[in-house]
């Protein structure tokens, strides 16, 4: 379907009197905002892996005391199993923290600069990028 317009749609049109500069910052606000998002799911992988790896440790005390070894099993879960990955703080516990004291206000931040400064319009820069390198090759939507 090929629906080629005369430029991005009302909602990704530059509002008058936001110059090329200020489309430019909110771009690159933006373009933060998306590395911290891949950021964040780092640390929900980091916090899944961990807490996999925990609950494999509880198999391995299983086995060495199976196999044998029960100082060994001891020592796994004593040591390890369980574990602060920080002081007084499990994988969980860092993901709240960061939501909290990092991630959230950041999005308020980017949400409230489009809101009053391109009046609520999201991802000029990238809308006006496409207009600007947009082709007409079969399958292309503007």
């Amino acid at each position: 379907m090929n629906t080629h317009h005369d430029g991005p749609d009302r909602d990704h049109r530059r509002p008058e009197g936001v110059s090329d500069t200020l489309v430019e910052a909110l771009g690159s606000l933006s373009k933060a905002l998306e590395t911290t998002e891949r950021a964040r799911g780092h640390l929900y992988g980091f916090h899944q892996l961990t807490g996999t790896a925990d609950l494999e440790l509880g198999r391995a005390v299983e086995l060495l005391r199976e196999a044998g070894h029960p100082e060994w099993a001891e020592r796994v879960r004593e040591e390890i199993q369980g574990r602060d990955v920080i002081p007084g703080h499990w994988t969980f516990q860092i993901v709240e923290a960061y939501d909290d004291t990092y991630y959230q206000p950041f999005k308020a931040l980017e949400r409230a600069a489009v809101d009053e400064l391109a009046e609520g319009r999201t991802h000029l820069y990238e809308a006006e990028m496409k207009q600007a390198r947009h082709t007409d090759r079969p399958g292309s939507v503007s």
